[in-house]
């Protein structure tokens, strides 16, 4: 082994979750960001974690508005999960910009995107920051999956996404 940088890492862990992080924002549309870090932090009581740079627009409307949603990308979204990292939601309505069809998710009025596997209905517990990003760790209100629809992983130290193969 060699001596390398957590960059260098993160691409040696590949491939990773992948998720896109649905939030409110102030006129009530849906805003969408790319997040290629969660994790389940309990089964009892159910709760899940994140991190999102401290200078996230999307980290601003989770903490501003208590709620998110998070949806783990189908292989239909995988050209519209890696853009809607690279801009921000702040001056830009990614849903519209992309044409992401959306659609309801009972009892939030968050939408998600259409094709997504899973998606985890939140409400922000707390949250603090880790050098420079904020850890955010939320209680879940209700999980919603669908089995038929395949799922995108992160590649390449989160420079890419594909479904993961089964070898």
């Amino acid at each position: 082994m060699k001596k390398i940088n957590l960059s260098q890492a993160s691409k040696l862990t590949s491939p990773n979750p992948v998720t896109l992080i649905c939030t409110q924002k102030e006129d009530g549309s849906t805003n969408l960001a790319t997040v290629s870090w969660w994790t389940i932090l309990s089964f009892h009581p159910q709760m899940v974690g994140f991190a999102m740079s401290k200078k996230s627009y999307t980290g601003e409307r989770v903490r501003a508005t208590r709620s998110v949603v998070i949806t783990v990308p189908g292989s239909e979204l995988s050209d519209i999960t890696m853009k809607c990292g690279m801009t921000s939601g702040r001056n830009t309505d990614k849903v519209a910009d992309n044409r992401i069809e959306m659609m309801p998710l009972g009892g939030s009025s968050i939408r998600i995107p259409k094709h997504s596997r899973i998606a985890i209905h939140c409400r922000l517990k707390e949250h603090h920051e880790v050098g420079d990003h904020i850890l955010y760790i939320c209680d879940v209100q209700q999980v919603f999956g669908d089995a038929e629809v395949e799922a995108l992983f992160s590649w390449n130290g989160y420079a890419e996404v594909a479904p993961a193969v089964k070898g």
